[in-house]
């Protein structure tokens, strides 16, 4: 597929005055005047942004154009316009790779960022620049490409050759004829007077300004934020994957790495960080008068321009020394003064050490800073010596002990850590293999922990954060693999995509299915031979397993049935895994791609290749030796079970594998009966994985429902909260919730579950009234608790309501006594759905009082659990109107909604206000509100009641997406009811 039409302009000086000739011509019109100045088009590609027209370049983000003075001296008239692709010769320019005419080997970067405290609410914050790029010439050209992305040119020149023996003396200066622009593939070309010399260094000397970020968070961003009751502001940048090349002219690829000198002025009053240590502090003023710092810092090791970071900010900071070498902790000055950076900065040394240790490798730089910034969409990133966080995920407050956050920022930290070894050091050589970064400090995270805290239970916490989530969404007909070919990739935008659940769950599963049919010692020896040979460098995907074969081909313990490469190949290039299904009778196994929804003929859905399958199993509770499935069907006969009671086979030990297992049903029969005789004989995460992958078999059709049921009965023994959470997600699933009203299904499956439900609900209820402390180690209870108790109360257990009551009013009565958080969202929807007025005023107020966007749309859902309708008609009245309540963080007549009594409450409510909530909301949130109201519809003629209520309220075009929308909604909950009436059958018989 070709790059999107054009958004680049090509001007050479005979091309320039040939148009303006045509145009005085054949328009008798005045020519447009540019000047050019220096070497550069005095029309920066800034100006080109809002130029109309079909081949018009959408405009920057958050851009606001000042005014502009023209620059005094000579110019050279001429037309300088936007042309479209095939107004232009075609070029290297139209490919998204660099062509390989240059190296970089060094930067000289500084940043001049305009912004001062007194300053914050200035509409167009901007920076300027100078960067000095040593090159080496590889193949003789007169046009040079690097990447650049609205910035404008201020003036460009290049010196050269360099003398080999004079450091950087010249011999020469080439000269600059013209500097233009590609904009879809985000080149700035430089077109030089004559060719540079193959072998030679030459130095680029560009000058340049672009805008800081306001709405964004890439390249250079401007945070706003309050502090010790102040309003202030910082700046941060965000390079990777593409966004060096939004702060400065530069190689954005990441194997063109260099070594950089960074300088930062910035405003006296703020300090500065960037990846090195501070070199020195100058002074300096501008041509106001006012002073400026001029901060510097030591040269960088080879790195991408990726990694490149800096930060300016007025923060405080907590520090300490791990192995000589300072580690900081930078954040607003009330976090730092609450302590809430503590517990960051004590796990941080530890797990540099850690990584030190297990790679025989030292982390390079001589310190490390970490910035807690106040909005960067939830997110981190690995910058070599200056680590960047959204603070949610860094600063630990006193009122967290009951969240899984210090977990959370655990894994977090050492995430990222783990990046100073895989990307930082060892870098991918194209974003194709960005798995390598990210997959392998996925794995890492779970080692690191696993080893400060042996009790957590590592398989059981790595299948709920990283195994479920992807297992769920891979399939054999998702077109992405996890490692890409690089000839798939058309457009930059292509590789910010790959930054998904694929390149950090899927990349983190195979590592951990590569170390699992190794061993842990062949594994870490592997890594560091990699590492060793690829520091400050890069790597492919091949380079990696060429380095395990080599620890494989040392040894003679592990034999393999083909090459690392031909097995890791048979993973990462192609899309989906397998299901492994295993007949116990016959000891025949096959394997087969899973798809969403299995048919019968599957001839037309072709997947080309198997996978070279590793199969650790378990045999009545006792570990058997690793076997290989390496085709489509083969015979294991020690797999083989009898009729003996004590006789039963799971495969995929502790789920290392990635892949879902499938047993014939005299398989599952054997499985299930030792679930009801003695669970315990069954791990917990393969009791987890059994209720896991028979559900998921079950809903796309490879085994019967009924089959994955089975597995339910013994639940009543069931104490681990974690395998409660499986069984509830699966089996209590918002369709079903929706279809209450349509089935008779509610009642069976409460006298079923409670029955079951009694004894975790008693266990975990009490520490919730007695010790809920208790709970703030237990990091799967604390994520699990939400469907436990959200489920107990949907069913109608009594004592699940009376919690909520007594929690809510002690709540209401002594705002000191917090509602815990594990349970919150629960507590509150229930204290609101069974009070009255009196407790949703009393929510409403504290909505009023709360200022952090997550609490406030906690409390926006909690109040549309109501089930009077005159109160949810006034909160939807309060919404529309917006005052004195703003209710921006969410669309508050979904969430109205989303509920059984709010749906029909919603419906009437759009009959007299639709136009208020397009207007509150946008004209598309009418289409979705349909979807949401529509939800169980599952005739035609609901769909065509639900097309004459709408008639008016939409656009034809909108009509036309509503009606095929709705048909998809109504085959889906057709599939559901006949799901629906199979499972209260097979309740009506177990109950």
């Amino acid at each position: 597929m070709g790059p999107h039409s054009s958004s680049g302009f090509y001007v050479s000086r005979v091309v320039a005055l040939l148009l303006a000739g045509l145009a005085a011509v054949l328009l008798l019109a005045l020519a447009v005047l540019a000047a050019l100045y220096g070497h550069c088009a005095r029309v920066p590609p800034s100006e080109l942004y809002d130029r109309g027209g079909p081949h018009a370049a959408p405009s920057p983000p958050g851009r606001q154009e000042p005014a502009r003075t023209p620059k005094p001296g000579p110019t050279l008239e001429t037309e300088v316009a936007p042309t479209p692709r095939n107004w232009r010769p075609p070029g290297p320019w139209d490919q998204l790779r660099l062509p390989p005419w240059l190296v970089p080997l060094h930067y000289e970067l500084e940043l001049w960022p305009r912004l001062r405290p007194e300053e914050l609410s200035a509409p167009a914050l901007r920076f300027t620049g100078r960067v000095n790029i040593t090159v080496r010439c590889i193949a003789a050209t007169a046009r040079l490409l690097l990447h650049s992305l609205f910035l404008d040119c201020e003036s460009a020149e290049v010196r050269g050759p360099l003398s080999p023996d004079a450091g950087d003396a010249t011999v020469g200066r080439v000269l600059v004829d013209e500097v233009w622009f590609a904009l879809d593939m985000q080149y700035m070309v430089l077109e030089l007077g004559e060719a540079l010399q193959p072998g030679s260094r030459y130095e680029l000397q560009l000058s340049f300004s672009g805008p800081v970020y306001q709405d964004t968070r890439e390249g250079l961003f401007l945070n706003l934020y309050t502090d010790q009751g102040e309003r202030r502001a910082l700046l941060a940048s965000q390079m990777e994957p593409t966004f060096a090349r939004n702060v400065f002219p530069c190689f954005d690829e990441p194997a063109l790495k260099a070594t950089f000198n960074i300088t930062v002025i910035h405003h006296p009053s703020y300090v500065a960080l960037s990846n090195m240590p501070k070199l020195g502090q100058s002074e300096k003023e501008d041509v106001n008068g006012s002073k400026w710092t001029v901060t510097t810092f030591h040269t960088t090791p080879h790195m991408p321009t990726y990694l490149a970071a800096f930060a300016i900010c007025d923060y405080e900071h907590v520090s300490r020394t791990e192995r000589g070498k300072e580690i900081r902790i930078w954040a607003r000055k009330e976090a730092i003064a609450a302590g809430n950076a503590d517990f960051a900065l004590n796990i941080t040394g530890p797990i540099f050490s850690f990584l030190e240790d297990l790679f025989n490798i030292s982390y390079p730089l001589p310190k490390t800073d970490i910035i807690a910034l106040p909005t960067f969409d939830n997110r981190a990133m690995e910058n070599w010596g200056l680590l960047m966080f959204d603070e949610s995920l860094l600063l630990l407050q006193p009122n967290d002990k009951l969240t899984e956050k210090k977990t959370v920022i655990s894994y977090i930290v050492s995430h990222e850590i783990g990046h100073q070894w895989f990307g930082n050091l060892v870098t991918m050589n194209w974003w194709n293999n960005i798995w390598l970064n990210e997959g392998f400090a996925s794995y890492f995270e779970f080692g690191v922990i696993n080893y400060f805290n042996p009790k957590l239970p590592r398989n059981e916490i790595f299948f709920s954060n990283i195994l479920h989530g992807v297992l769920r969404e891979d399939h054999a007909l998702v077109s992405r693999a996890v490692s890409m070919k690089v000839e798939n990739f058309t457009e930059t935008n292509e590789i910010n995509e790959l930054f998904d659940l694929f390149t950090y769950n899927k990349g983190a599963s195979l590592a951990r299915m590569l170390s699992s049919f190794l061993n842990e010692k062949i594994f870490i020896s592997a890594l560091k031979s990699y590492l060793e040979t690829f520091s400050y460098s890069n790597a492919e995907q091949d380079d990696l397993w060429r380095h395990f074969q080599m620890a494989i081909d040392d040894q003679s313990k592990i034999l393999l049935p083909a090459t690392v490469k031909s097995i890791m190949d048979s993973w990462t290039h192609q899309s989906g895994f397998p299901v492994i299904t295993l007949n116990v009778s016959t000891g025949v196994m096959k394997q087969e791609p899973f798809y969403l929804g299995k048919v019968k003929n599957q001839t037309l859905l072709t997947h080309n290749d198997t996978w070279i399958v590793p199969i650790l199993w378990i045999k009545n509770g006792t570990t058997q030796s690793l076997v290989w499935l390496d085709k489509s069907s083969k015979v294991f006969p020690e797999m083989q079970v009898s009729d003996s009671d004590h006789d039963w086979v799971i495969l995929n030990l502790n789920m290392t594998g990635y892949y879902r297992v499938n047993y014939d049903k005299f398989g599952w029969k054997k499985l299930n009966q030792q679930l009801e005789k003695d669970p315990k004989a069954i791990p917990v995460i393969h009791r987890l994985q059994l209720v896991d992958d028979a559900f998921s078999l079950s809903k796309n059709s490879y085994i019967e429902i009924e089959t994955a049921l089975d597995l339910t009965k013994y639940l009543a023994e069931e104490d681990e909260i974690i395998v409660w959470h499986a069984v509830l997600v699966n089996l209590v699933t918002r369709d079903l919730v929706s279809d209450v009203n349509n089935h008779d299904i509610y009642p069976l499956l409460k006298r079923y579950l409670l029955k079951r439900l009694i004894s975790i609900w008693n266990t975990y209820s009490t520490i919730i009234r007695e010790n809920v402390a208790t709970l703030q180690d237990d990091y799967l209870a604390l994520i699990s608790l939400e469907k436990l108790f959200g489920t107990a109360c949907w069913l109608g257990l009594e004592d699940c309501l009376q919690l909520s009551r007594d929690l809510f009013r002690n709540w209401m009565n002594h705002p000191e006594n917090e509602i815990p958080y594990p349970i919150k969202n629960v507590i509150l929807c229930y204290g609101i759905a069974l009070g009255n007025d009196k407790e949703w005023d009393f929510l409403l107020n504290i909505y009023n009082n709360k200022t952090k966007e997550e609490e406030r749309i906690q409390l926006a859902y909690a109040m549309s659990c109501s089930k009077d309708p005159w109160i949810l008609n006034r909160y939807m009245e309060y919404a529309i109107t917006t005052s004195p309540f703003t209710f921006n963080e969410t669309n508050i007549i979904e969430a109205v909604a989303a509920s059984e009594v709010g749906r029909y409450v919603a419906k009437d409510f759009l009959i007299n206000n639709w136009q208020a909530v397009s207007e509150r909301y946008g004209a598309q949130s009418l289409v979705t509100l349909l979807y949401v109201i529509g939800r169980t519809i599952s005739t035609d003629l609901q769909i065509l009641e639900l097309q004459q209520f709408c008639s008016n309220m939409l656009e034809e075009h909108q009509r036309l997406t509503v009606q095929a929308k709705l048909q998809t909604i109504k085959n889906e909950n057709l599939k559901n009811k006949e799901r629906s009436a199979r499972i209260a059958a097979w309740l009506q018989k177990n109950t």
